[in-house]
């Protein structure tokens, strides 16, 4: 069935009421998602698209599919001291969100290629052909949709390669170990850790769980795009070392949010996010973060949360809190102050 979007877009309107009320119902419903314009097609399609390229294949209700979510940016990313990790010091932790892409595929008997639509999803098909052919089977036809916007740090090529996977060892009924994906990935492009589930300590470079940090509290993300696009491979090429003081501020962080996701405190989540933004301005400087941070102090908010590497920036605000529906209303409103299409985001709780 086609993606359904409950809201279009969240942002300041003449009915306050009104609003809050959509608010509230939005952000209790688990499968709520941001309103994106994004390529996404159905079953229905499907058949379609692949007869305008000249293919005779039978398209059913059982083909193979996976899914993952997508992580706003990352709660912390850096660089631990020397040492602490082999071989690269590089590291992240997942924001986890109920944003998704989603894989579709077809086996074709005899074919040693993959064909992928959309064309362009060249990061996908040159996973899909090197699984296969570790597995030993046919190549085949793969089918993406996504709701994650491409090159702002949602990590939507990430969520592309974690469902490429297990779409293919779906339709093939195979057991692929989870090392098999993270090798095939980090030959492509330093990745996010949305392979495994809830909150995790990542190296990005190497593809390797530090640690499993549990499950995010649920949380809502009032966040906005800064515009343009951050090209994964692009940016880790031309980032340089941190300093040897930057790097204990990471461990120290890391120790924090450690313990903060195991106690559900989100005080700290939303204290350790900001001081990771921080850190990363001289980096990657976000041109919002000031604004963001008078908003999040404004309206007492957690805190702010980047992508690091990409172009969003975004308030953190407890969705248990008594007072969520008026706190979620006042951020909106500050936020569209900022950027008048701002979009709110739910953690996968």
């Amino acid at each position: 069935m086609p993606f359904q979007h409950l809201t279009p877009s969240i942002g300041p309107t003449e009915s306050g009421a009104n609003t809050i009320v959509e608010l509230v119902n939005a952000a209790a419903t688990k499968v709520w998602q941001p309103y994106m314009h994004h390529q996404t097609f159905d079953r229905e399609n499907t058949a379609e698209i692949i007869a305008n390229d000249g293919r005779n294949l039978e398209i059913d209700s059982g083909m193979a599919h996976g899914r993952c979510c997508g992580t706003f940016g990352e709660l912390l990313q850096g660089q631990l001291p020397l040492g602490s990790l082999s071989p690269d010091s590089h590291f992240l932790v997942t924001m986890p969100i109920a944003v998704f892409a989603r894989a579709h595929f077809i086996p074709v008997a005899g074919s040693r290629s993959v064909t992928v639509y959309p064309p362009h999803k060249v990061k996908a098909k040159r996973l899909a052909e090197n699984l296969l052919l570790a597995l030993g089977a046919s190549g085949g036809v793969l089918l993406l949709e996504s709701e994650l916007p491409e090159g702002k740090g949602l990590a939507s090529s990430s969520a592309d390669l974690v469902a490429t996977a297990r779409s293919i060892a779906s339709c093939l009924n195979r057991r692929v170990p989870t090392t098999l994906i993270e090798k095939l990935m980090a030959e492509i492009e330093p990745s996010d850790g949305v392979m495994y589930p809830g909150v995790v300590a990542y190296q990005q470079r190497a593809g390797r769980l530090i640690s499993f940090l549990g499950q995010i509290p649920p949380l809502a993300i009032v966040g906005v795009d800064e515009g343009g696009t951050v090209e994964t491979v692009d940016y880790d090429q031309r980032r340089g070392e941190i300093s040897a003081n930057h790097r204990a501020q990471y461990q120290h962080l890391l120790d924090r949010i450690q313990i903060a996701i195991a106690q559900g405190d989100t005080a700290t989540i939303g204290a350790v996010a900001t001081s990771s933004a921080l850190l990363h301005q001289e980096r990657a400087p976000k041109k919002h973060l000031d604004s963001m941070l008078e908003a999040s102090a404004e309206t007492g908010a957690l805190g702010v949360i980047v992508a690091h590497s990409g172009t969003m920036v975004g308030i953190l605000v407890d969705r248990m809190a008594p007072d969520f529906p008026q706190k979620l209303q006042s951020v909106v409103d500050c936020v569209s102050a900022i950027d008048q299409s701002p979009q709110i985001y739910l953690t996968m709780s």
